[in-house]
């Protein structure tokens, strides 16, 4: 999809709305995450990342709920809108598609006409920003919440074009602003020439229209030409016919910043279109032409995209659309919110199923790592326990596990942030940029195994003594009922 000035030309982006800005949140996750990775980026306040989180455990709020414990708001009603399920969702699964792209491309987000609801565009291109995408197509999201804008030119705006329109001005000045003007469209049929020589085609194989399209382009934008190469061929028209506009503005100073790819074998493409670039540019000593970005899209999946991102592939950029703005994999977040205390009276749910149970009281939450910066575990407290000091021996419960263990955290850092009391803001809100940084560092911190995805499990969630010694009081102290008999 276009972005930039093209999209704002066609009115592409205008979904109104706004991003849901929930006061807090406790989440419980019933159902797995995308993928078979069990942790995910759990979007707080306006877009803030506060946590990474287990499956099956508690999410950690990064700031406290009003009537959290039943002193304020009653919870039902709030049940809804306070979990931000699908905004975690698109962060989650676009911070997976970043771990398998790898740091080194370059990731967009182009699923505005994919997005569900009436602003899930919006949505969908802020938190996958948020999860690790460089840039969006959505102009409004550029707009109203500063994600970087970025596209290329759209196979309708190609078409449109007959090869016979007269452009109003054809004449182009000099990149350095020095120098007499040149007819650019009397010049791109000149190189077009040496370009199908070069390459063995007719100079009449590539098609008008789509050069009369990049030439509008290009002198509308001299500066970001780039061009869009499948809508009629690749080899025999697309590639020729940039080639031809791109030595044309190089002979006015200009660089084109690169092409885009949206059908047939990505990767084998790619491949070919870089061989042709390094001839291209040998032959006609145009040395950066070698390096002109190319940049992919089509209904790219984490399968493909791992195919795009193999060592050796000539892709720059890849353009995900449906795949990151739906989350096929997991299309929903099984979300609850329950009630953990009452007028400082700690209030536990024990129901049928034990992965379904909560963890009494109001708690605190706290990220242990080690020397290096590694993740530890998370361990959640009641909120009267005195924080976990670092260097300091801490014994500790993982969830699921029968006994206790000892941890001694180099860093330890809190995650349980108070921002509203009372309906007030404590501090200023967290802005995109510095919820983005955050998830970004918690990616970083992951394991060489855990950011190719190889092990499901992350790290563990730990109660304190004190937490787990109230949960096995109430659990004790309240009435269970027997298996039924016969039941199956």
């Amino acid at each position: 999809m276009p972005g930039g000035a093209w999209g704002a030309r066609w009115g592409l982006g205008q979904d109104r709305g706004s991003c849901p800005r929930p006061e807090g949140w406790a989440l419980r996750k019933e159902h797995g995450l995308p993928g078979p990775a069990r942790w995910g980026v759990a979007p707080g306040l306006d877009g803030g990342a506060q946590a990474w989180v287990l499956e099956r455990d508690l999410r950690l709020p990064p700031c406290r709920v009003p009537g959290e414990d039943g002193s304020g708001w009653l919870p039902g009603p709030h049940a809804g809108p306070l979990p931000c399920c699908s905004n975690s969702l698109i962060a989650t699964n676009a911070a997976r598609l970043r771990l398998i792209a790898g740091p080194e491309k370059r990731l967009l987000e182009m699923g505005l006409r994919r997005a569900q609801g009436p602003d899930g565009g919006l949505t969908a291109s802020t938190y996958s920003y948020l999860g690790g995408f460089d840039g969006s197509s959505n102009v409004l999201a550029g707009q109203l919440r500063g994600v970087p804008v970025a596209g290329t030119l759209a196979h309708s705006f190609v078409t449109s074009f007959l090869g016979t329109e007269v452009p109003p001005d054809p004449m182009l000045a000099p990149a350095a602003g020095q120098g007499p003007t040149v007819d650019l469209a009397a010049s791109v049929e000149t190189w077009l020439e040496r370009v199908c020589a070069h390459l063995g085609l007719g100079v009449q194989e590539p098609h008008r229209g789509e050069r009369a399209a990049f030439v509008a382009y290009a002198l509308a934008f001299p500066r970001a030409f780039q061009g869009l190469l499948d809508t009629y061929s690749v080899r025999r028209s697309g590639l020729p016919n940039f080639l031809a506009v791109a030595l044309a503005l190089e002979g006015l100073g200009y660089q084109a910043v690169g092409v885009r790819l949206d059908s047939g074998d990505l990767l084998q493409q790619a491949q070919e279109i870089r061989g042709v670039f390094r001839t291209v540019a040998a032959q006609f000593r145009v040395p950066w032409l070698e390096s002109v970005p190319i940049t992919v899209s089509n209904s790219i999946d984490e399968e493909e995209l791992a195919r795009l991102a193999q060592k050796g592939s000539e892709v720059n950029g890849i353009g995900i659309g449906t795949s990151v703005v739906t989350c096929p994999r997991q299309p929903s977040l099984g979300c609850v919110y329950k009630l953990v205390s009452v007028g400082g009276q700690p209030r536990m749910k024990l129901t049928e199923d034990p992965e379904k149970q909560t963890l009494p009281g109001s708690k605190a939450a706290f990220r242990l790592l080690g020397s290096n910066g590694s993740l530890l575990m998370d361990v959640l407290q009641l909120a009267e326990e005195p924080p976990p000091q670092a260097g300091q021996e801490l014994r500790v419960w993982p969830r699921g596990a029968q006994e206790s263990c000892t941890v001694r955290p180099a860093h330890v850092e809190p995650l349980l942030r108070l921002w509203v009391q009372q309906g007030q803001l404590c501090e200023p809100l967290p802005s995109l940029a510095e919820s983005r940084a955050f998830a970004q560092l918690s990616l970083s911190r992951l394991s060489p195994a855990h950011r190719r995805l190889e092990q499901p499990e992350l790290y563990q969630v730990a109660l304190s003594e004190k937490l787990q010694a109230l949960v096995d009081k109430l659990s004790a102290s309240s009435p269970r009922e027997s298996p039924m008999v016969g039941a199956a």
